[in-house]
């Protein structure tokens, strides 16, 4: 059986403020009925402060005043609403896992270019990096900034495509961003009027960034059997 939420501090209440019998009350408090007995004479529970359990919500005045006419019927305890807390849980920065940690210089370094709009909290929020790190390549202090490559943070698995389109469309309504008048008609087509770039485009970038890289090795091999 249910009990209130302060057994002692109710019964203190309802032996003060109402005629119910101690058994009634012994059997909504959970006690026993000379332990009732004993708070009545002050010979237990001496200084507790009685809980009115209508205020609390655990009992209505109806339900005390048909007890206390009549003997046989029963306290019934209400059920109260539960009072979450107001305090909002704070969310944990975005997790990324160990192998993919390397790229976020990759990702902020595209999403620099192709979204200027984008603030840096917007991009630390977004792939989970920090604004230190956004201002480093930025400025291109980063000490492994010749490295770094622009990036799609989508392909790179950091975020998701509907997570970049709903920051950069907040990102396009905010004050602090004026979007730049378009040129024609093309522009719009293309889907630059949002920051994003055509299929087309990522893949001539992506190509040519392997080129680059491919180069780079087969620079490194002739220097290595020059040495040689």
């Amino acid at each position: 059986m249910p009990l209130p939420l302060m057994p002692k501090a109710t019964t203190v209440w309802l032996i003060e403020n109402t005629t119910l019998s101690f058994t009634q009350i012994a059997e909504f408090c959970g006690l026993h009925v000379l332990e009732v007995q004993g708070i009545a004479d002050e010979e237990v529970a001496v200084g507790i402060k009685g809980k009115n359990p209508i205020a609390s919500g655990e009992l209505t005045s109806e339900n005390i005043s048909e007890c206390e006419n009549d003997v046989s019927k029963k306290l019934e305890l209400q059920f109260t609403k539960i009072i979450s807390s107001s305090r909002k849980k704070r969310k944990s920065p975005r997790y990324t896992p160990l192998s993919r940690r390397q790229d976020r210089p990759n990702a902020i370094s595209w999403l620099l270019k192709f979204h200027p709009e984008l603030s840096d909290p917007q991009i630390s929020k977004l792939i989970g990096t920090t604004k230190s790190t956004i201002t480093q390549i930025r400025e291109r202090s980063h000490w492994n900034i010749q490295n770094v490559t622009q990036k799609d943070p989508i392909m790179l698995g950091l975020c998701s495509q509907n997570d970049l389109e709903s920051v950069v469309i907040k990102a396009r309504k905010s004050e602090r961003w004026q979007e730049p008048a378009l040129k024609d008609d093309n522009e719009i087509s293309t889907g630059m009027k949002y920051g994003l770039i055509s299929k087309e485009d990522y893949e001539k970038e992506m190509a040519e960034t392997i080129e680059l890289e491919d180069t780079s090795e087969l620079l490194k091999g002739l220097i290595a059997k020059e040495d040689d």
